[in-house]
Formats: C-alpha cells, structure tokens, sequence
C-alpha cells in the first residue's frame, strides 16, 4: 500500500476508494536545505495553480485530469476570504465554493494540494480577499491585535471544517498549508497564523509562506518554507511602455531566488535582499509565472517561450520545485453585494482594474481548461523532473557567465551548471542554457565550449532562442547535445534541439554523431529514442489531449448581426491608483451591440468542449446572455473565448457588447493587438477544446 501511495509523485495511477488507508501506509514528507523528501526519496515535483472556487465543480475532475496530464505533481489553491464570507457570518461552502468537494475529488485524483489559507491572499480577487464588511470595523488588518485575529480564527475554524478528516496524516490530500501572500512586516503576525491554525486542528507536513518581500523580522528556522517567483511581465505596472521593470532579470540564471519584479503596484521597488537563513531552506517556487492577467490599463500578451525559459533558468539556478501562477485559469464567481475582481474603487487592494468574470491568465491551461501552446511545450521539462528528480536534486548550482546581466545584455551566453560532487570533485551533472530574452533576440553564440564535471563537449553554435538542458555523466551517457524528457521500462527518451547537432557520447568510448530523430520506436543508441520536439511534448500523454485539428469548417461559423452601433465615446479617467479606469456600467450603454444567433442543433453545447471564440478589435468586450453578463475581455490581440457549455439553460438572446478603442488611449496594447481606433467583430468560430 505504501508503494501505491507513493505513485501520488511517481506515477498517475488512481487508487481505489475502497481501500482504507492505514496510519503507517502513508509516505512520510520531510525535507531538508535540498529538497522534498517522500519516506527518504528525493523529488522535484511540479506545482501548479488551481484556483477551485474559479471553476464549476461539475468541471473539476475533468480539468485535474488534465493539469495532472501536463506533468503537475501539485495543486496550489487560495481560499478567499470574500467568496465563502462575503456577508459577515453567513459562510458559503456550496458548489464551486465547496472547499471539501474540490479535496475530495483532488483525493479521488491522487493530486496533493497546498492550500493558501490568507487571511490575505490579492489573486486579483476584490479586496486581496478581504470581505467589505471587515474594513468597515476599522481594524488594522494583517496585524497581531487580538479583535482582527478574532475574526481570522473563525475564518480559519471555518476552513479547518472542510479540511477535516481529509489532511496528509488522514490520507487526504492537503500537504502543507501558507499563510498570509506577500507580507513585508514582523515575523511573528504569520507566527500568529499558524499557531491558530494549529489550534483549530491544522497537522501538516510543512507550512510555506511567500519569500518576497524581506520580512521586517523573521520567522524561527524551520517553521515555514520560504516560496519564491518571478515573472515575464506584469500587469501591476503602471508604466504604460512595452519592456519595462526588471523582468528581464528572470532570463538570467543567478543565486538570487526572488524576484524585484512582483507586485509592484503593492510593494513599491525591493532590493535583491534575502532574509538572514533562507538559504538554508530548499529552494522552491509558488508563482513561476504560467501567463499574466490583463488590467485595464495594461495587457501583456505572453509567449510559450516566456514560461518555457523561466522555468528552466530556475531549475537551473537551483530549484527543486517548480510552482507556477496560474497554471489553469478561471472565472470568478458571482458576488451578492460585489463584482469579486480586483478594481480601484474598492476599499483595500484597489490598484488596478480586472475585469469582472475573466481570470484566464493566459496560463497552461486556460479560462475553460484550453489548452494553449506552453502546456504541451512545459511537459518535457516536468517528465525530466519527475523521473531524474532523485538525481538532480542534490546538485549544487554554479554560474559560469554573469550573473548581473543587463536588460537585453548579448555578448555572452546565459549558461549554468548543475553539479553532484564527490569529495572536491563534480561527477555528474547537467549543462542549462538559455539564449533567450523577452523582447530581445538574441544573437546565436558560435564556436561555444561548454564544460562541467571535467567533461568538454564539442564546440557548438547556440542558435538565436535556444533553450535547453544537456547530461553529463547520466545514465551512462557520457554527455549529449540532446535533452533527457524521460526514463520508462528500461527506455531513455531525448529531444532534439532545434538547430544543434545531436551528438550522444557514451561512457564506454562510443560517440555517434548527427543523429536523426527516430521517434518512440526506434532507439538512436542501445536503449535511447530520439524524439522531435512535438513527440516530446506530447510522450506519454493521454490520447484523448494531444493535439488535434481545434476549429471546425468555415461551414459551422456562427452567425452575427450588428443591432446597435457604439454611442459617444467616455472620458478615460485615471482612477485612484492614477492609472486608466475601466469603464463603468454606464459607460457600457454606449456599447456597439451584435446579436449573436447560435445553432439550435445541441451537439455544438457538449460538455466541455465546444468554444465560442471571437476574433474582434477594440477597447473591451462583453457577453451577455439573456441581459446577464457571462464573459468579459480586455482585448489584447488573442480571441475573446467562452465555454458554450456553461451558457445559461433556455438562453434564449446572446449578445456581444464591445466598447471601442480609442485614439492614444493611455493602454498599453502589445504589438499583437489591432490598434485601429473603433471595434469591429471580424469573425466569430467554433473550436473545440481537447
């Protein structure tokens, strides 16, 4: 039994519910200044963000499915405070806010869950989380004085009800727990946090909490593990100008694990300052950036390459577990008193404006459970990590080119080692590079010599973007210009990188030299198969995922009929945070209006699968159906996407609301976006989700 319950990191095997779970059947989970250990075994798992109360419960089986098929090994999920209490003592634990039923199904799943408990969390949700009523007894929140404490550990004693029974020591799925997200003052507020939760019944293998900022006083060793992140871009910025902060530091492989680049907005600029000690924790990531919302007043628009090189210049630079914010996208849930998005008119975390029911993210996973192209280009990097975990783990990480390069810096090549020594001497490792930056191209690197563990490999022309990971002394390979995906039945798969010759040098002297890809049938080498980068991403998974042919015929386009065009155009105002405010509901009916008029055949509404996706310019768009809004969109150049499944049952008007853009609007649309002054719908399709 302790062998199936360790497949919860090793394999995607279910486990039966019929089996009563025994207290020394379940894996132990320790840790030390490497990494996670599970009974003693090293592992590098993979975390992703999923936020439960963001997803209809009918859909979260399906979707978990899904995010364990990509490689996760981890759910991370906020409770937010205003979507169980939004009116003060009337807690909501129904449908997509049932907390215990998203466990369940994570436990029926086998998907461990880190829950981020607050009482603040932001998430772009209204308030960080807070409920409205709270500000209204003028208590200093986030803060040790007893009358605010009071009200987190009814929150607390609230959320331990679901949790109950269904813990790591339970055999459930909860494995640690986080308090409070990105708190900058006194060590003993998150000290507090816990003891509460413990009193109230919280057991757990460990505890995080977010490593930026610098506490002003730290939390004794031991008691919280510190998580890290970083980001491509960011939607907090209130410069409006393509390319701007320090995220550019998230392309360079460094010591540092933090980031001066998050949250801005809220925590003004930061030092690479680390707490005293930290570093004597295992470096782990919570929010490695999957995507980034859109605000209003800022719409990066995100590239698979910008996730895909974040994540392996962290595993490069050392860390053993990769966390990523947001991995699946959401929508939020209908307030009673509130829209529940992040805006400026709200009384606390009022710095940007969200729209009011998307939280797509542009992440792995989308809004509906989409699939987008860096969930599938994700998959190599976290089969290595799962199944070379044990052996990357202790390695220590060394940095042979800078590591203070400057915005779009190009005379060297971004390189790291990741080494295992014995005695004074490296044995074994992995070469990472990454010759990619966001908004910069960066030039190919010729005549390159990379080196590690006292091994040369031939000299190398690094193209133009080129990302990737080669083994040194690995499994009998000698060293490879060629990338370890997996490790299965005796079987060792690689991937080609694009634009360098595969060489594989063995230890028992053989060399062979621009090898082909052979596919997963056909080894290059004794027990090794060469796969292109698509046979890569796709090994191993589920066939019902891979990738298909998404957008039915031109016949089955769907017919729209403009009824309405758009009134005056609004006075864009800044708003408290001084930047762009949204539009206001009365802005809204001056909207251009397209009746959109749907088959009635009812094999298009198939659950969870058919797409509305319309291609359209301008400043925003809504969707509403039969006068409710369902959908929103700040438009940055990709689709506006609703999942037809969840349309209202009987709809009987659906109709498309778009407000246009106008002339040097202080926005910033990346370059992908139609920036013609007006709106216009171009088309509206059919896909169908994998």
């Amino acid at each position: 039994m302790k062998d199936i319950l360790k497949t919860i990191f090793y394999t995607a095997t279910l486990l039966t519910s019929c089996i009563i779970i025994k207290a020394q059947d379940i894996p132990t989970v320790t840790w030390d200044s490497k990494s996670l250990m599970i009974d003693g075994q090293r592992v590098c798992p993979v975390m992703g963000e999923v936020h439960y109360s963001r997803i209809p419960a009918e859909e979260w089986a399906d979707e978990i499915r899904k995010v364990k098929e990509g490689g996760v090994t981890l759910i991370a999920t906020y409770v937010f405070w205003n979507h169980i209490e939004e009116q003060e003592g009337i807690f909501r634990w129904d449908g997509q806010r049932s907390l215990r039923s998203f466990l369940e199904v994570c436990k029926q799943e086998q998907m461990p869950v880190v829950l981020r408990i607050g009482p603040f969390c932001h998430g772009e949700v209204r308030n960080g989380g807070f409920p409205d009523w709270i500000f209204a007894k003028g208590l200093k929140l986030r803060d040790t004085n007893p009358a605010f404490l009071a009200y987190v550990e009814k929150l607390y004693r609230q959320i331990f009800t679901q949790v109950q029974g269904l813990q790591w020591k339970d055999g459930g799925p909860v494995i640690a727990a986080q308090f409070d997200n990105e708190f900058r003052g006194r060590g003993e507020y998150l000290m507090t946090l816990k003891g509460i939760a413990e009193k109230v019944g919280f057991d757990l293998p460990f505890y995080t909490r977010t490593g930026w900022p610098e506490l002003r006083t730290p939390v004794p060793f031991g008691e919280m593990l510190p998580l890290y992140g970083d980001y491509a871009d960011g939607f907090w910025d209130k410069d409006i100008s393509e390319g701007c902060g320090s995220y550019y530091k998230a392309f360079n492989f460094k010591a540092f694990r933090s980031s001066t680049a998050i949250g801005t907005d809220l925590l003004g600029q930061q030092e690479e300052k680390v707490n005293a000690g930290d570093n004597q924790y295992p470096y782990f990531t919570c929010e490695l950036g999957g995507g980034m919302a859109t605000a209003y007043h800022r719409r990066p628009y995100l590239y698979p390459e910008d996730a895909y090189s974040m994540a392996l210049v962290k595993l490069g630079s050392g860390s053993n577990l990769l966390g990523y914010y947001m991995y699946h996208g959401g929508s939020n849930p209908e307030g009673m008193l509130n829209n529940l998005n992040e805006c400026q008119t709200s009384p606390g975390t009022a710095n940007n404006d969200l729209p009011v029911v998307t939280y797509d993210f542009q992440a792995p996973l989308g809004e509906f459970g989409q699939p987008y192209p860096h969930y599938y280009k994700l998959r190599p990097l976290h089969l290595f990590m799962h199944d070379w975990g044990n052996v990357l783990a202790p390695m220590e990480a060394s940095f042979p080119s800078p590591q203070n390069l400057k915005k779009g810096e190009d005379t060297q090549l971004r390189w790291s080692v990741r080494s295992k020594k014995s005695g004074k001497e490296s044995t074994s490792g992995f070469i990472f590079i990454n010759n990619y930056e966001r908004f910069c191209k960066l030039s190919e690197k010729k005549n390159v010599q990379l080196e590690a563990c006292g091994v040369k490999l031939p000299k190398l022309t690094i193209p133009s973007g080129c990302m990737a990971i080669f083994p040194v002394n690995i499994d009998r390979i000698r060293y490879a210009t060629a990338q370890l995906v997996a490790r299965r039945e005796g079987k060792i798969y690689m991937m080609q990188i694009q634009g360098i010759p595969t060489t594989i040098s063995m230890q028992n002297g053989k060399t062979l030299r621009n090898l082909k890809p052979g596919g997963t049938n056909k080894p290059v080498c004794e027990n090794i198969y060469l796969l292109t980068n698509q046979e890569a991403e796709q090994l191993l998974l589920d066939e019902k995922f891979k990738i298909k042919e998404s957008v039915l015929n031109t016949d089955d386009n769907i017919q729209f009929q403009k009824v309405k065009e758009a009134g005056p155009l609004r006075s864009i105002v800044k708003g408290n945070a001084k930047v762009a405010a949204a539009p206001s509901e009365e802005d809204w009916l001056q909207a251009a209006i397209y009746k959109i008029t749907l088959p009635k055949d009812s094999s298009f509404f198939t659950f969870h699968s058919s797409l509305l996706s319309i291609n359209y310019r301008g400043d925003c768009a809504r969707l509403y159906a039969d006068d409710r809004l369902v959908a929103d969109n700040f438009y940055y150049g990709r689709p506006f996407q609703y999942g037809l499944w969840r349309l209202p049952g009987n709809t009987k008007k659906l109709e498309l609301r778009i407000l246009p853009l106008q002339p040097d609007a202080p926005i910033y649309m990346p370059e992908e976006a139609d920036k013609e002054p007006g709106e216009q719908v171009k088309s509206i399709k059919y896909e169908i989700i994998q």
